[in-house]
């Protein structure tokens, strides 16, 4: 690949990753800034709280669809399989910081979800498998989140040793590995609202975004 290539590869996926489906589809159903409204995220979780179960399901799956996208769409371009590795970082930044609003992004969990589908769709599997799981147990969105993206890589690695990933270069792990840093990075004021016994279950409001 050029260098002109993985420049566009990156561009396109961070601006596929910016297209804001949370905030669009909350806006539509109530006219309200989501931003302003339940935890102040662009995200599913908080469209739920907001705006009720249709429009967080259009938000679900269309960040989960922009992160297919940017990976399918670089490797089909470039015909270069470790593309759609840096295709999907990147639309999990753009997803996380996007252009199109001024401020206010997601944490990357739906969209990193189809971006590592895209790649590793037997690791995708086992990633529904831990998040389910957790969210199921704990009934906290942000600890299925942020466990099944601290184990992605690993799930990743042991996809690939049993055969189930086709590619076993070294930038898939790689490239899921970062997707899970941003994740995780995201998820920093959920881990101090866990750790203050404050951080809301699935299914409770939050009032006031920032609240604690």
């Amino acid at each position: 690949m050029t260098l002109p290539q993985w420049l566009l590869v990156v561009a396109g996926a961070y601006l596929l990753g910016s297209m804001p489906f949370s905030f669009l589809a909350a806006k539509l159903r109530t006219g309200q800034d989501i931003r302003a409204a339940g935890s102040g995220n662009v995200g599913t979780t908080n469209v739920l709280r907001v705006a009720g179960k249709v429009p967080a399901l259009i938000a679900l799956l269309g960040d989960v669809a922009k992160g297919v996208a940017a990976v399918l769409l670089a490797q089909r371009f470039t015909g270069v399989p470790a593309a759609g590795g840096m295709a999907a970082v990147a639309v999990v930044l753009g997803h996380v910081r996007p252009l199109f609003l001024r401020k206010g992004g997601g944490k990357g969990g739906a969209t990193g979800f189809g971006a590592l589908a895209a790649l590793a769709p037997a690791a995708g599997a086992m990633c529904t498998v831990v998040l389910v799981a957790v969210i199921v147990a704990t009934r906290y969105v942000s600890v299925g989140t942020m466990s099944a993206a601290g184990a992605s890589p690993l799930l990743v690695v042991l996809a690939q040793r049993l055969g189930w990933v086709h590619d076993g270069d070294l930038w898939l792990p790689l490239a899921v590995a970062g997707i899970a840093v941003i994740i995780l990075v995201r998820h920093r004021p959920n881990f101090e609202r866990l750790r203050a016994g404050v951080e809301p279950r699935l299914g409770q409001v939050r009032m006031q975004p920032g609240d604690p």
